[in-house]
């Protein structure tokens, strides 16, 4: 649990943008190559179709192109771009690097890998960034996890896909919309989910889905109680994509209702580090978010890391 100093300058959101390829991969196209059924992928991970295509930076280009258009800011204004992604498109430079060229900006950029807990850690540093002076980020979450993925794997090509999520935040004069965070990790559970560099992914599904509704739960009570709320003050929560039995198993450990849960994973797949934008964007966009709401983003990954942060949502 980590206390957010009184007098800390805070920040909103300005503006947002998500990117999806436009290629889809449906259930019923996967079956063609692995046995397996539309049903069966339904049932055990809530996921129906899947967007396939692109590079990171494309991707990246294209969510924050977006979001930058919707806060009407000049790319010159923005004093840091944090990429929060696993799949870079080249060991050497950060993707960031490639992303604020494409988007005209003249700033520093990095990129951040915590895995599917990324766009929040993108989130706080961003948050923490602006405490120390910066006034404008631009945070961008993610992956294609496509080209890391064996299509011949059963267990690992059902799951994951593409996609991208941006937010410009900005300072404001006040504690702003962050109201309690949380981080954790713990390198000891790396074998569950991993790629080596060149490889593709390995996943202990089983062992993956025990872990993670334990971490999620554990980092959405700390992030909780930093705030100063309980869960029924909490009017959506944001969990990351990933299975829709690990989203449910911990909604219900949290005393959550799924009425008052984001979910685009039946459109979108695991996105790692884009999902929890994707679904909030969409949430916010579909008006189920408004002014005043409490907002809690919980995600967990590979590491095993985990991160959770509740937000007051205000982007007027």
């Amino acid at each position: 649990m980590t206390l957010i100093p009184a007098g800390t300058i805070g920040a909103k959101f300005l503006g947002w943008g998500t990117a999806l390829p436009p290629k889809v991969v449906s259930n019923d196209d996967l079956t063609k190559t692995l046995d397996t059924s539309d049903e069966w992928i339904r049932e055990r991970t809530g996921i129906e179709r899947r967007h396939i295509g692109g590079s990171t930076a494309s991707l990246s280009i294209e969510a924050g192109r977006k979001a930058i258009e919707m806060a009407g800011v000049d790319p010159l204004s923005i004093d840091a771009l944090v990429l929060s992604t696993t799949t870079p498109d080249r060991t050497v430079p950060a993707t960031s690097a490639t992303v604020q060229h494409g988007l005209g900006m003249r700033c520093g950029a990095f990129d951040v890998n915590a895995a599917c807990s990324g766009f929040v850690y993108a989130l706080v540093i961003a948050h923490g960034l602006i405490a120390m002076g910066m006034k404008r980020i631009l945070i961008i979450g993610t992956d294609t996890l496509s080209r890391i993925t064996d299509w011949s794997d059963r267990n690992t090509a059902i799951l994951f896909a593409d996609g991208s999520g941006a937010a410009i935040l900005d300072a404001v004069s006040g504690p702003g919309q962050l109201l309690g965070w949380d981080f954790d990790a713990d390198g000891s559970l790396e074998d569950l989910l991993y790629a080596d560099i060149g490889k593709t992914l390995h996943m202990d599904g089983k062992e993956v889905f025990r872990r993670a509704v334990r971490v999620m739960v554990d980092s959405a009570e700390k992030s909780l109680k930093a705030s100063g709320l309980t869960a029924n003050e909490i009017d959506l929560i944001v969990p990351h994509q990933a299975n829709i039995r690990i989203i449910e198993a911990a909604c219900k450990r949290l005393d959550i209702p799924m009425s008052k849960t984001a979910v685009v994973l039946h459109e979108t797949g695991n996105t790692s580090s884009a999902s929890i934008p994707l679904a909030l964007f969409d949430a916010v966009d579909n008006h189920r978010v408004k002014n005043g709401d409490n907002v809690l983003l919980v995600g967990f990954g590979a590491g095993m890391t985990a991160a959770s942060a509740v937000i007051k949502w205000h982007n007027s």
